[in-house]
């Protein structure tokens, strides 16, 4: 199992319409093959900021399945512009 970690800035004062984004989106990621889980945590210091973590089977699952499909295409407009700057996302086993 592999575990994708990103750090999400969210633009001042766009958090609520974020996570509104954020529970259309998350069916779609839901829906790929190799996906396991997901959690979604705010974070207590900065307002607009989050941690996104996502279990997935392999990493191939993450990187060839999921951001190639046409599904990560409604999923990045659903939330890419909400990022700022736009995160890093990292892989963990």
């Amino acid at each position: 199992m592999v575990l994708e970690v990103a750090i999400l800035d969210i633009k001042k004062g766009q958090s609520v319409a974020f996570e509104k984004n954020f529970e259309k989106a998350k069916g779609i990621i839901a829906s790929q093959k190799g996906f396991v889980s997901h959690e979604l945590k705010k974070c207590v210091e900065k307002e607009d900021k989050y941690l996104l973590l996502v279990h997935w089977e392999t990493i191939e699952d993450h990187e060839v399945g999921f951001r190639k499909s046409k599904e990560y295409q409604n999923w990045k407009a659903l939330l890419h512009h909400f990022y700022q700057p736009f995160p890093t996302v990292e892989h963990y086993v």
